[in-house]
């Protein structure tokens, strides 16, 4: 089946193939009047996305508390909608990490279709925490995420 969302001018290309996906379970409260997942769901499936590439990279569970990264801008294009009884995973890939911030990409995808419904950047910088001020991404961080995606980030 042709992927109708790589046609479309808000496709964004990913660097490498995504290693990191997880399948999403679609609730029934997720569905709008008009029979497709509600736009602001999409967020909350990006949200998991995000949280266990960060576990995988990681190793390990990750403490959010002492973590010096922080979501900075999140971008969204809607490629097309998601319904009901669709098999649907997010994909999250970091795309570059420099001195103070990291880019991922994200997206949604038809698992039986290979269809894109919906493709996210985010933005996350590095951020002291008990500061309460901007910081460099760690090194360990930086190598982490290079060592996980199998190719240099920076």
């Amino acid at each position: 089946m042709e992927n109708k969302a790589k046609k479309n001018p808000f496709y964004i290309e990913p660097k490498a193939d995504f290693k990191h996906r997880l399948g999403v379970q679609i609730r029934f409260n997720d569905i709008d009047a008009l029979g497709h997942v509600n736009n602001a769901i999409y967020m909350e499936f990006f949200d998991l996305g995000k949280a266990t590439y960060f576990t995988e990279v990681n190793g390990g569970p990750v403490d959010w508390r002492t973590a010096n990264v922080v979501v900075a801008n999140v971008n969204c294009n809607y490629l097309a909608p998601i319904y009901f009884h669709e098999p649907i995973e997010v994909q999250t890939q970091a795309d570059y990490v420099h001195e103070r911030s990291v880019k991922l990409l994200q997206q949604l995808v038809n698992t039986t279709t290979g269809e894109v419904k919906c493709q996210c950047v985010v933005i996350m910088v590095g951020f002291d925490v008990k500061a309460g001020v901007s910081a460099p991404i760690s090194d360990e961080w930086k190598q982490k995420l290079s060592v996980y995606e199998g190719r240099s980030l920076e």
